[in-house]
């Protein structure tokens, strides 16, 4: 027989219960924190916009590139939605270099559980024509509403200069400073739609 604790409610409106698990090799604990009052989130029925998970992965890799064609950058990360409605928010921080005289687009794209090969193209990173190029501080975020799935995503993001201006773009940048610990930083939130 399974234990169960049922409370109704005062006003003869729903009940609760708390049962045990069917199994006797199966044992649960419940812990109710002692600092605050709260509510119980499900899987099932999470509040609108919130994060129920967040993947972060770095690295410490650099492309060069003379290409106007898209390549794949070094940077890539997975997630596992929980949900096949939900929004995976992919942010990536990283040094950009573009070849002087011409914008350098960045574009995320998506394969296993979702394959899509333009979640969202970025476009405006610019050095001045007939300069060195310049290097900035770089940080792009997509927003990836139509994955439907509840398999593994993996996300890549490619790269590549708009014209033949210029010599090599960067994505991540090229510093071989012993002080370096990465170069990119890719994170990946699920939020409930």
């Amino acid at each position: 027989m399974t234990a169960k604790i049922k409370l109704n409610a005062a006003s003869g409106g729903g009940s609760f219960s708390l049962q045990a698990p069917s199994s006797s090799s199966n044992a649960r604990v419940m812990t109710l924190p002692d600092t605050a009052d709260g509510t119980i989130l499900t899987t099932t029925n999470p509040k609108s916009g919130t994060i129920i998970q967040t993947v972060t992965v770095t690295g410490e890799t650099d492309l060069a590139s003379a290409s106007t064609s898209y390549v794949e950058t070094p940077v890539t990360g997975s997630i596992t939605p929980e949900s096949s409605s939900s929004k995976i928010i992919v942010t990536c921080c990283a040094a950009v270099w573009p070849a002087a005289g011409s914008y350098l687009h960045i574009q995320l794209r998506s394969s296993g559980g979702n394959t899509n090969n333009n979640i969202g193209t970025w476009a405006d990173a610019y050095s001045e024509n007939n300069s060195n190029g310049a290097c900035y501080n770089g940080m792009y975020r997509w927003v990836h509403s139509s994955h439907n799935t509840t398999s593994a995503i993996t996300y890549k993001i490619f790269g590549h200069k708009q014209n033949s201006n210029g010599a090599s773009w960067y994505f991540p940048n090229n510093n071989s400073d012993g002080n370096r610990t990465h170069s990119w930083t890719l994170t990946m939130e699920e939020q409930v739609a």
